[in-house]
């Protein structure tokens, strides 16, 4: 008998994804145009590191000329284009799963960042894009001196403290 133990959270948080991918490949089908047959919509991820967040998007087949990248404060933008690597006018295809077409993609982020000071590198069809946090919103230490005082005075000082950053 094999026993399974019940784990809620990373049932919800597949179901939640299975969800986004429904949505994205919902909202990709209304936004076609009538001159391409398949929309599509890059894959991403976004990735807290303390004090930047990194974010990848998975563009295989495009060339950098036909990317456009805007990033603000709290959101980043992609858009471009795929296409045919091998066109031809007999061409006759007989399976393609391929997609191919224009694309846009806006993903909100969850922190302000310095978008004056974004850094990006596009390799192997994956893009990063290093964007720093605005110094508001970055982890920081702060170490409290509480001497000798008693306990209610170590909580004041320590909320005193705390507050002064802010």
């Amino acid at each position: 008998m094999m026993i399974r133990y019940l784990q809620p959270i990373r049932e919800l948080e597949n179901l939640r994804r299975q969800m986004d991918l429904v949505f994205d490949e919902l909202s990709a089908q209304t936004t076609q145009t009538n001159d391409t047959s398949t929309a599509w919509v890059p894959a991403v991820e976004l990735i807290d590191t303390g004090d930047n967040l990194v974010f990848y998007a998975q563009l295989p087949g495009i060339t950098a000329k036909n990317l456009d990248i805007q990033v603000t404060r709290d959101a980043v933008a992609i858009a471009g284009e795929r296409q045919r690597q091998h066109q031809s006018e007999n061409a006759n295809y007989l399976h393609s799963e391929f997609r191919y077409g224009k694309f846009q993609r806006v993903v909100n982020l969850p922190v302000a960042v310095q978008n004056d000071k974004v850094q990006a590198d596009f390799r192997d069809g994956i893009l990063t894009l290093t964007l720093p946090k605005v110094e508001e919103v970055r982890n920081r230490v702060v170490k409290i001196n509480l001497g000798e005082a008693t306990a209610d005075q170590s909580i004041n000082t320590t909320a005193q403290t705390v507050n002064s950053q802010n």
